[in-house]
């Protein structure tokens, strides 16, 4: 019953939010109180709602602090060499700007968070998509495929190491056999640049874009501007530079490292009150929109998660697996994968599902390296979902509804999926016991 109870209401909240009935917001509120009332658990519904709101408050804090700190940097022109040097290379040709979408988020995406690949890559690409009119989602889609394949499997993203610590994995011996599916990731995800760009290139045409003059295109995109800050440019740098190492040693939260962080970002750029308020007024309507959304989506995963609806779809699946399908154990995982990680948080999976899956396993003499590494494989699939927080800013800081970016991304996630898996499956990072 709890089963069907929780199917529904996830299939429910899918449908109002792709079909723009409600908006996420409201979805992600109502749809499982609706839900919850009928399954019996209105008694205990304020506190479930509040359990996922602390949950979600730490990566809420996190975002606030990372759209502050990076909204700084972007406003100093520390990026700009970067975007100029891009800029140059793709002019005003659609696959150009496809594939260079790719090459520069698949780049970032290797610091292993989202946030700061969604606001590099948005703040270098996205001035010059609505300059020759190509279409905001697939930069959208490159960007988010390009985290799923870079940030997904590497040991120090998010993903592998909840699923290399819950099943007391080494980091290594996980990592090493990925490495050739990563690549073919990779390359797929370029190569779906491509095809993306060639539609693109049909649609609007290879616009010529002027280099020299006063109608340069990227003197336009990079206009100068009275917050920009070059001679601060070698300082900001190092200071990026120090919170992603502190970040990757874990000298401490996230959320606190980038409030510090914006906090001396500020002071370093703009040590006048008046200028302060300025800069932190121009980016809170961005950052309030995500954070609106990230408690939102706290109390769909609290009540989701509190009713033990999650845990009953994760034993039904189970169930169902027949136990003649034993030997195709890892490909099942990495399949059913893509619909468990977008209807879950990572923690909710691999701390809750993936043990299981593991344990089943074991039962037909399967490695749970095997199981940690096709539990990936889905990711593509889960930073689609709406309770993904950087998923939420990334759309946000394109202006688009993400019921739009699920309808245009969704078969590119889903492929970029298979193929990893049919990557994995040839290179023997997964087996298929015979």
């Amino acid at each position: 019953m709890l089963s069907l109870l929780g199917l529904s209401m996830v299939v429910m909240f899918t449908y109002l939010i792709m079909t723009k009935r409600l908006s996420p917001v409201v979805a992600l509120t109502v749809v499982p109180i609706v839900f919850g009332v009928l399954g019996g658990f209105a008694p205990d519904l304020g506190k479930l709602m509040l359990d996922g709101i602390k949950t979600v408050a730490p990566s809420a804090a996190l975002l606030l602090f990372a759209i502050m700190f990076f909204g700084i940097m972007i406003d100093s022109g520390l990026f700009d060499p970067l975007i100029r040097r891009i800029l140059q290379t793709v002019n005003g040709n659609p696959v150009k700007i496809a594939i260079g979408t790719a090459v520069l988020s698949l780049m970032v995406a290797l610091d292993g968070d989202g946030t700061t690949t969604y606001m590099i890559t948005v703040a270098a690409m996205w001035p010059l998509y609505k300059r020759i009119g190509m279409n905001p989602l697939i930069l959208a889609c490159l960007a988010m495929l390009s985290l799923s394949v870079m940030s997904g499997m590497t040991p120090w993203g998010g993903p592998a190491t909840r699923a290399i610590a819950v099943l007391g994995l080494d980091a290594s011996e996980y990592f090493i056999p990925m490495v050739p599916t990563m690549a073919g990731g990779a390359l797929w995800v370029v190569f779906t640049a491509w095809i993306l760009g060639r539609k693109e290139l049909k649609r609007i045409g290879n616009t010529h874009l002027k280099i020299g003059g006063n109608d340069c295109y990227i003197k336009a995109i990079l206009a100068d501007s009275p917050h920009k800050r070059p001679r601060l440019l070698l300082l900001n740098l190092l200071l990026v530079i120090a919170l992603m190492a502190a970040l990757v040693i874990g000298v401490m939260n996230a959320a606190v490292l980038f409030m510090l962080g914006f906090v001396v970002a500020l002071m370093i750029n703009y040590p006048r009150l008046e200028e302060q308020k300025e800069r932190i007024l121009s980016h809170s309507g961005n950052a309030l929109t995500v954070v609106l959304l990230v408690f939102a989506a706290g109390v769909f995963a609290g009540i989701f998660s509190g009713t033990k609806m999650v845990d009953s779809l994760a034993n039904t699946l189970v169930e169902m697996i027949p136990t003649s399908w034993g030997r195709f154990f890892p490909l099942v995982v990495a399949i059913t994968s893509m619909p468990l990680t977008f209807v879950l948080s990572n923690d909710a999976y691999y701390f809750g599902i993936v043990p299981i899956l593991a344990q089943a396993a074991a039962a037909y003499g399967i490695d749970p390296v095997e199981i940690a590494r096709a539990s990936i494989l889905g990711q593509p699939m889960h930073l689609m979902s709406p309770l993904v927080a950087s998923t939420l800013l990334l759309v946000g800081m394109l202006d688009r509804d993400i019921g739009d970016f699920q309808r245009f991304a969704w078969k590119w996630a889903m492929l970029t999926s298979l193929v990893m898996t049919l990557v994995a499956l040839l290179t023997g990072a997964i087996n298929l016991s015979i």
